[in-house]
């Protein structure tokens, strides 16, 4: 299981990573050949730069259309990101004092990301025109996340593994000196999940998450009577 999990891992890596930057670099190059910030917009750059801060950290549009859709989702999304930051601990020797800081929450944030997807997929269920226009992939992805999450929160306070070990294998596999991966079946469920995620995620619509950061109704500043808006292709186009 050791071996298999290594080479699992070595190829998620690869293909989360070549996948995403395939997918950023098809954003980047996709024109926007038309000004369309989202009104009420800010109309200048830092404002741009302002707002979609508020709108990566708080759900800013979001919460102005469903409160109780922003609740979930932030929820997830914020309890995801301390839980990652969290996890820093298995892939540095020696952790850094802001990351011990970190630890306590990271471990309870567990508990509001679960919380966040329950609500996010009876939302799914119970609400008629979401339920409508719902796919299998998007209960499938629902259920895999909130899998990782309870074999996570499992492992953290109901069926405890060897988490020495297991920073020792991913300590491991960063300088290819495989370790061996401790033999329990929540971990191997956790691990197994957590890979086909990496897998998965570049083809997926997880993308939202870099791809907010090229969507023209919110990174174009409101501006078309002061500065005239041309997509490069067209720029090139009136030049020749």
């Amino acid at each position: 299981m050791t071996l298999f999990f290594a080479i699992l891992f070595y190829l998620a890596f690869a293909i989360l990573i070549a996948g995403l930057a395939y997918k950023i670099y098809d954003f980047a190059r996709t024109p926007a050949p038309l000004s369309i910030p989202t009104t009420p917009a800010p109309t200048t750059r830092p404002g741009v730069a302002f707002r979609m801060a508020r709108e990566v950290v708080l759900f800013e549009s979001l919460f102005k259309g469903n409160l109780w859709i922003w609740l979930f989702g932030w929820m997830f999304h914020m309890g995801l990101f301390l839980v990652l930051v969290r996890h820093l601990r298995y892939f540095v020797a020696d952790v850094p004092a802001w990351l011990l800081f970190v630890q306590p929450f990271g471990k309870y944030a567990g508990f509001m990301m679960v919380a966040g997807l329950g609500g996010l997929w009876a939302r799914r269920f119970l609400v008629e025109r979401i339920r409508y226009i719902s796919t299998p992939s998007d209960h499938l992805w629902l259920a895999m996340l909130l899998v990782i999450g309870l074999t996570g929160l499992g492992m953290t306070f109901l069926m405890h593994t060897d988490i020495v070990a297991v920073k020792a294998f991913f300590l491991g596999l960063m300088s290819f000196d495989i370790q061996a991966l401790p033999a329990h079946p929540g971990l191997f469920i956790h691990l197994l999940l957590v890979a086909l995620l990496m897998i998965l995620f570049p083809f997926s619509k997880l993308l939202h998450a870099p791809g907010v950061f090229f969507s023209p109704t919110r990174n174009q500043a409101d501006n078309p009577r002061e500065t005239r808006h041309l997509a490069p292709w067209a720029a090139q186009i009136e030049k020749n």
